[in-house]
């Protein structure tokens, strides 16, 4: 992503910034800087009508700049497109006011997104998309019988560049369908790593499969660019780097970035922090509870009382349609970084931050236990239930919840002495 022009207030954080994408990934990039009530200028081409004096149309597509007040955006996995909609908000010789329309934002074409407020995870998404060192980083290709997926992992998302899917019968006596079958399969997967990953910009070529399904693919990729004099993977093969994986399935990826055999090839990666991190809090879930919180609630009282080692939180909280929603959730990341903590924003587009959204998309790794959990929870569960208001006073909400933890021990201990 290149930034061509960037005018934002200091005062109230309002502005425009005018971007270039370049990449796939810098187009969701654009989706998370997009929200409604956004204002968006790009040049698109539109079909106008004409009517002369006689009373005859005429048609012909113009190519024109129009500025559009974001109603709806939309992003496109398979085709990784942003489209946005909304009334035309500026005026145009041939679109009138408060007319609708729907743009597709593409790559290489110049556009422009104005913001009432620039907050500062607006601002560190601006500089990571622009950051000229990201890029793909590694490739990834598992298999499993007839099934690989051939991806490439930058930092937010994980693209899925080819599918191979073949029938391979059974091994039988006197048949050679098997390895004519295998062959043609490993050919179909050699050339769609040759065509798809640039191994000019990526650290690794991660291979993944059950058992040695892997090995042999490998001998056969080895042996085959010797003797097509493939170049590419000739001088590149000592970047494939072998590990297991449960399946050829796009959601074994993940697997292979927790193989301790590879975490030095990958080390510096974003994607392999972040499942670091998170494969931590899962631990500390299960063994320490009382360093590992999830929830708003839980987490921003943890960072109250300065605990907050790590934040984990997902870009999908960031997207809500809930200026209010979005701007406690910046607040949160802002607060965390203020005190000394360090904050892991987990792409959706990575298995890893799908995982993280299960956990309501925001966790907490403690620097020291908090042993109030269960006063914590019936805070949040009265929260939940609004019997309390977010600004009530912290004391009379600890005296309040451990009255009601007397209360219930007191006829926890008569229903033992059978006065129940």
């Amino acid at each position: 992503m290149k930034l061509l022009k960037k005018q934002i207030s200091a005062k109230d954080g309002s502005g425009f910034v005018s971007l270039l994408p370049n990449t796939p990934e810098d187009l969701w990039h654009t989706y998370n800087l997009l929200q409604n009530g956004d204002k968006v200028r790009c040049t698109t081409l539109r079909k106008v009508s004409k009517e002369s004096s006689t009373g005859s149309v005429t048609s012909n597509k113009v190519r024109m700049n129009l500025t559009i007040e974001v109603t709806k955006v939309e992003f496109f996995k398979d085709s990784l497109e942003v489209r946005i909609s909304g009334p035309n908000s500026a005026e145009s010789a041939h679109v009138r006011m408060g007319a609708f329309h729907t743009l597709t934002l593409e790559l290489d074409r110049q556009f422009s997104i104005e913001k009432d407020c620039w907050d500062q995870v607006y601002l560190d998404r601006i500089e990571e998309a622009c950051n000229p060192e990201r890029g793909a980083e590694i490739a990834c290709v598992v298999m499993s019988g007839g099934l690989a997926h051939v991806c490439l992992v930058t930092g937010s998302v994980t693209v899925t560049k080819a599918r191979i899917d073949m029938n391979i019968p059974k091994k039988q006596t006197g048949s050679s369908a098997h390895g004519k079958a295998v062959t043609k399969f490993y050919d179909a997967v050699y050339r769609a790593i040759l065509t798809h990953v640039p191994f000019d910009k990526i650290k690794c070529v991660l291979l993944g499969s059950p058992g040695f399904q892997k090995d042999d693919f490998f001998k056969y990729l080895v042996a085959e660019s010797v003797r097509r004099d493939d170049r590419p993977l000739i001088e590149n093969k000592g970047k494939f780097v072998l590990c297991h994986s449960s399946s050829g399935h796009k959601h074994a990826i993940e697997e292979l970035f927790m193989d301790p055999g590879i975490t030095a090839r990958v080390t510096e990666t974003k994607l392999s922090k972040e499942i670091e991190v998170l494969n931590k809090f899962m631990r500390l879930l299960d063994t320490c509870p009382e360093k590992a919180y999830y929830g708003f609630f839980h987490v921003q009282k943890a960072n109250e009382e300065l605990a907050i080692d790590s934040l984990l939180i997902s870009d999908e909280l960031f997207r809500s349609p809930d200026i209010a929603t979005r701007k406690k959730y910046v607040e949160l990341v802002e607060s965390v970084r203020e005190r000394g903590g360090t904050v892991y924003i987990f792409s959706t587009m990575h298995v890893s931050g799908q995982q993280l959204q299960q956990v309501s998309g925001v966790a907490a790794i403690l620097r020291y236990p908090l042993p109030d959990l269960d006063e914590l929870e019936e805070i949040a569960a009265a929260h939940d239930a609004g019997l309390i208001d977010e600004e009530s006073d912290d004391e009379e909400l600890s005296e309040e919840a451990k009255r009601k933890r007397e209360e219930a021990r007191v006829r926890e201990d008569m229903a033992d002495m059978g006065f129940g």
